[in-house]
């Protein structure tokens, strides 16, 4: 027999010597949860390990993952309460936001560190939805919502934030938001285009961490069909040509192929969002002893990576840290 696969499969060494993908700290975001109130720390039933944090909870326990760990970027989400969320968002362009405040705080302690922030209207809007809705129709308005997005990463790019998330999904923002931020002197800040996030059912655990699930219908008028896959492709191109700096693909693990194209098709980094739901399924599957906690991770994580994404936003990001060590 001339040829025997298993020769570079005998030990742990060689393995390692000719692994095609591998995993690597510095391409890992991780998302984090922070709330208005100071001193907060409320544990996500759905998401096991993972809280709401307060301001003051959220860079102190930024700073430990960064210092202790080596964690360097970070996406945050804010967790507004019902009280003071209204149809029109409104807090979302309040450039004195609890969200905004604790990134400029988080930057000033932290220079060093990433920051991704979150633009859509979800967290902020009473409808739940990303965009203003219609009141007689229920649609839900591009063009206007466009408009309050753009400023929205004006807003985070002058807070500190390094790389903008719109993860909207309305026609054109890309275009709106990168020509507001160069109006406004915010050439450097990236853009990481949701240009492919699908209507899934994998969002349930971070919906109820945020508490912004649609109060009625879904978000498939805006979202994408997870049967499509080459208007995935004409999205991205879209986001491209519209000044995108990185094509995110979200979620992962079901759409592997689209990472795939979107590497094989386009020179931007690609990212992959290992949504909550995906989490979820994995610490269950471990928690009722089916398997390692460990070894599913990293597999999962690693097949997100063979597939082409660059960078990989996972809850996971903590616990990589240490496995990687």
């Amino acid at each position: 027999m001339l040829n025997r696969p298993r020769r570079l499969r005998q030990n742990c060494a060689i393995r390692e010597m000719v692994q095609e993908s591998s995993l690597r700290l510095n391409e890992m975001i991780y998302p984090m949860f922070v709330t208005s109130q100071k001193g907060a720390l409320e544990p996500i039933l759905s998401l096991d390990g993972h809280y709401r944090y307060g301001p003051d909870r959220l860079i102190e326990e930024i700073g430990a993952l960064f210092e202790k760990h080596g964690i360097q970027s970070f996406a945050l989400f804010p967790h507004f309460p019902e009280s003071l969320k209204d149809r029109d968002g409104k807090l979302a362009t309040d450039g004195q936001n609890f969200y905004l405040q604790t990134i400029c705080d988080l930057k000033a302690r932290y220079p060093d560190i990433v920051i991704m922030g979150d633009v859509a209207l979800d967290p902020y809007s009473s409808d739940g939805h990303d965009g203003l809705v219609d009141t007689d129709s229920g649609e839900i308005i591009n063009d206007e919502t466009v408009e309050i997005l753009a400023r929205m990463a004006c807003l985070q790019a002058s807070a500190g934030v390094d790389i903008i998330g719109p993860s909207d999904m309305m026609d054109g923002r890309v275009k709106s938001i990168r020509q507001a931020l160069e109006r406004n002197g915010h050439q450097q800040t990236i853009i990481m285009s949701y240009c492919a996030k699908y209507a899934s059912s994998f969002y349930g655990p971070f919906r109820q961490a945020l508490e912004s699930a649609p109060k009625n219908g879904d978000k498939k008028s805006y979202q994408m069909d997870f049967a499509n896959s080459r208007e995935a492709l004409r999205e991205a191109q879209l986001d491209i040509e519209e000044g995108a700096d990185i094509l995110l693909v979200k979620p992962a693990l079901a759409y592997l192929d689209i990472i795939y194209q979107f590497n094989q098709n386009f020179h931007l980094p690609v990212a992959a969002y290992q949504v909550s739901g995906e989490y979820a399924m994995i610490d269950s599957m471990a928690k009722q002893g089916h398997a390692s906690r460990e070894q599913l991770a990293l597999e999962c994580l690693t097949s997100i990576k063979r597939a082409g994404a660059k960078i990989i936003l996972s809850y996971f990001t903590k616990d990589l840290a240490q496995y990687l060590r």
